[in-house]
């Protein structure tokens, strides 16, 4: 890479993602193939490399994803993740609390899309500031691509807001996304 810092394998899936979000669908397959084509990349040969690195999981199969000093299964509510993940502003910690809900949230609390009422009930629980208007909360962190609707004021987490919370949280210090 040239002129450009070089960007870890999560980076550069986030800004394909990024990229693609942009896109009506069917124009998203033809910029695949064209940046494919760019690059020498025949569809059919894309192989990982041989160097895969491990992510720890825990006894359950879920990936830890966490810093290094809270191992994934420590975080038994949304308070332990915050802290772990360090959001900086409301549209991160919206996207924490979906993600939360999906993955480590109690079984009888579990769910893939969210609402107004979760973001005032776990940012409450977490001890984070609630936003002014939690559903203008949620209508933010969508316009910002993180989030997609699933009607009738809920959404669910898009993969652009799964790497965020799963592999740009917590931020080194000195770098900002």
């Amino acid at each position: 890479m040239s002129a450009q810092t070089k960007k870890s394998l999560g980076e550069a899936i986030d800004a394909i993602v990024n990229a693609l979000a942009g896109l009506d669908e069917p124009s998203r397959p033809i910029a695949v193939k064209a940046a494919c084509e760019h690059l020498n990349i025949s569809l059919g040969s894309v192989q990982p490399s041989t160097h895969i690195p491990t992510i720890p999981v825990t006894p359950g199969g879920i990936p830890s994803i966490l810093s290094p000093d809270i191992p994934t299964d420590a975080i038994t509510d949304i308070k332990t993740l915050k802290d772990s993940k360090n959001p900086s502003n409301d549209l991160e910690m919206v996207c924490l609390v979906a993600y939360y809900l999906k993955n480590f949230a109690p079984t009888d609390e579990r769910k893939f899309e969210i609402q107004s009422e979760d973001i005032e009930k776990y940012f409450v629980q977490a001890q984070y500031p609630l936003p002014k208007v939690p559903k203008q909360a949620l209508l933010n962190t969508k316009a910002a691509g993180y989030l997609d609707s699933t009607g009738r004021g809920k959404y669910k987490l898009n993969p652009v807001g799964h790497n965020l919370i799963a592999h740009s949280l917590p931020r080194k210090k000195g770098k900002k996304s």
